[in-house]
């Protein structure tokens, strides 16, 4: 006897909008993990004597209160803090990039969704899911790392090509809006 198969599910495709948009997310928030992971390990150095410390404070989400002392770069803490970071920064280039779909292209949306992701990292949620870095930084310190979180995305969508997919909805035809041509005698209609 034939052995059947089990039905298959049909595997929800994306759009391809929705892909670019996806796309230029992680682009957007892999500049902003980079430069800001960057930024901490250079201040991290300066105060505590390790770049590895700021980094590693991101990983007490999953070990407490004991992971905030832990200052030299290794594969299981420092990679883990990393990862943690990088998700957090691709989370909130999610909104960046939702926001930057208007057809202006500043720096505000980009700062704005900083300072926001500052205020929800240390007012919003519980102590235990902030971001770790004001253990070893002070709070001028901690501006900075958001200041430069904030030009992060923004210096990742300067990077694009003008017609990038964020204004591609939005820009018409180069050259105004492209008319049908009107039937008239002598002329076919359009999709004959």
């Amino acid at each position: 006897m034939p052995r059947r198969s089990a039905p298959t599910v049909p595997r929800p495709r994306l759009s391809a909008a929705t892909r670019r948009f996806l796309a230029a997310a992680l682009r957007s928030g892999s500049v902003a993990a980079i430069a800001s992971t960057v930024a901490a390990a250079l201040l991290s150095r300066r105060r505590t004597g390790s770049a590895a410390s700021t980094t590693n404070a991101a990983r007490h989400w999953i070990w407490g209160r004991p992971a905030l002392r832990r200052h030299g770069a290794d594969l299981r803490h420092t990679t883990l803090g990393y990862a943690i970071h990088h998700a957090s920064s691709v989370w909130w280039a999610l909104f960046y990039e939702a926001w930057r779909r208007t057809p202006q292209r500043r720096p505000l949306p980009a700062a704005t969704i900083a300072a926001l992701a500052a205020w929800v990292d240390y007012r919003v949620v519980p102590a235990r899911l902030m971001q770790g870095f004001e253990a070893h930084l002070r709070p001028r310190q901690m501006a900075l790392i958001y200041a430069v979180f904030a030009l992060g995305p923004w210096a990742g969508t300067r990077q694009r090509p003008r017609r990038g997919p964020a204004l591609a909805a939005v820009r018409p035809h180069r050259r105004g809006f492209r008319r049908r041509p009107r039937a008239g005698p002598g002329r076919l209609r359009p999709g004959r």
